[in-house]
């Protein structure tokens, strides 16, 4: 393991979370509700913002699976990360210029942004079983990774609030510059800091495809299918990827929809922002207490534990009414936000075979994104049936209950013997010996 190309991918976290929470979670929701989607009813300027998160998603539910394909045939993962990271960094720099009314430009430019952040994650994620060892505290590496974007996100985020909170303190005219500032620093943000990644992090193997991108993109369309097809073999990630499906849902949309929803129902631009920078803070150390709780208790059962306070989040979430309660939710979303998702991270790499990671990443990806396409679009669907967010939220605990009752059935050391069965399978047909 080569502790610099380690942190190099840790720090990667630390540079896009920044897009995570200023542009999805926190400043851009409140700033397409006031400015870009002024004019519009409070219910459907949530309609459109949850409209946005699932149109973006449907772009990477098809991409992901194609571009991870890709990927494991031309060993391109670095060449990919470096394309979907540039094309963030210039879509959060435009949103700088999105000006009063202009919702359908935010929306776009969302949508590319959002496209670049999740299609990027399935190279970075894939990254992760070449350089740790299982052996290695995967778990704790992959904890540690989102602990960094934390803090990363946060930082960047509490600058932006100082800036929107007082921005004659900082030479700006008002609080809408200082907010289309804080779009610009996030495409700066992210650039700056990926570059430790591009530097540092190599390919596994120098081998690469001669094929052009055409005849990449066509293989790679064929290989998506075949993993469709052979999924089959792999009864126990089957499994897991139905469970992250449902719990994956619940939790991108709350992550999504939080912000919007709280400023329809009356609370403050600041402590919407501040409860949302509380949590980053307050995810650093749990994140990193999960990865260890899961050393002894086994990362299924964390896992399971994080999402049944989730459970609980969303039905708190309906009777919520002032700032307070919102932060009391911040700070429970900020305790298993990063628990959750690294560790469905590292079970997710004890389930794949190791030379096929990066396609079974896009579906990991493809998994959770399929789903989360329709959490925000039923959230604004029932809110303009109903005219009101509170039953919509509601819905969220379906998702986790189900996630929850799927995980249960999951076997993970019979999942880890199946995927390494058909890896010497496959690489034993090559006349290639598999190295575990």
């Amino acid at each position: 393991m080569n502790p610099k190309a380690v942190r190099a991918w840790i720090l990667y976290d630390w540079a896009n979370s920044a897009f995570a929470t200023t542009v999805m979670a926190a400043v851009m929701p409140i700033y397409y509700a006031d400015v870009a989607a002024s004019g519009l009813d409070n219910t459907t300027k949530t309609a459109y913002w949850g409209y946005t998160q699932s149109i973006a998603l449907i772009f990477v539910v098809l991409l992901a699976p194609v571009l991870g394909a890709i990927a494991d045939r031309s060993h391109s993962k670095r060449a990919f990360l470096r394309f979907f990271t540039y094309m963030g960094v210039i879509a959060s720099i435009l949103l700088a210029f999105v000006g009063e009314g202009e919702w359908l430009l935010a929306s776009l430019l969302v949508i590319v942004g959002t496209l670049a952040f999740s299609g990027g994650n399935v190279f970075y994620d894939a990254f992760l079983t070449d350089l740790v060892p299982e052996e290695s505290k995967r778990d704790y590496v992959s904890s540690q990774g989102y602990a960094y974007g934390y803090i990363g996100g946060g930082v960047l985020l509490a600058i932006n609030l100082a800036m929107i909170s007082f921005p004659t303190a900082f030479g700006l005219a008002n609080a809408t510059v200082a907010t289309q500032l804080s779009f610009l620093s996030v495409g700066i943000w992210w650039f700056l800091f990926s570059i430790p990644f591009f530097r540092h992090v190599k390919e596994r193997t120098t081998n690469h495809s001669k094929e052009k991108p055409l005849a990449l993109a066509a293989t790679g369309i064929r290989s998506t299918l075949a993993t469709i097809k052979s999924l089959k073999r792999y009864p126990e990630l089957l499994k897991f990827l139905i469970a992250f499906w449902f719990f994956s849902d619940g939790i991108n949309t709350i992550i999504k929809m939080a912000t919007i929803y709280g400023r329809e129902i009356g609370i403050g631009q600041n402590d919407l922002i501040a409860a949302l920078l509380i949590t980053q803070f307050v995810g650093i150390p749990c994140t990193l207490l999960f990865g260890k709780l899961a050393e002894k208790t086994g990362a299924m059962r964390t896992l399971i534990i994080t999402l049944i306070v989730y459970l609980l989040i969303v039905v708190l979430g309906y009777f919520m009414q002032t700032a307070l309660h919102f932060y009391l939710l911040a700070i429970l979303v900020g305790t298993v936000q990063g628990g959750s998702q690294s560790l469905s991270r590292s079970i997710f790499t004890r389930l794949v075979p190791i030379h096929r990671n990066a396609e079974f990443f896009g579906f990991y990806g493809l998994s959770g994104k399929f789903a989360s396409i329709f959490g925000p679009f039923v959230f604004g669907l029932v809110g303009q049936l109903t005219g009101t967010s509170r039953i919509a939220i509601t819905s969220l605990s379906f998702f986790f209950i189900a996630g929850i009752v799927m995980l249960l059935l999951v076997n993970l050391e019979k999942g880890k013997q199946e995927a390494e069965a058909v890896m010497r399978e496959e690489m034993g047909s090559k006349g290639v010996t598999p190295s575990m």
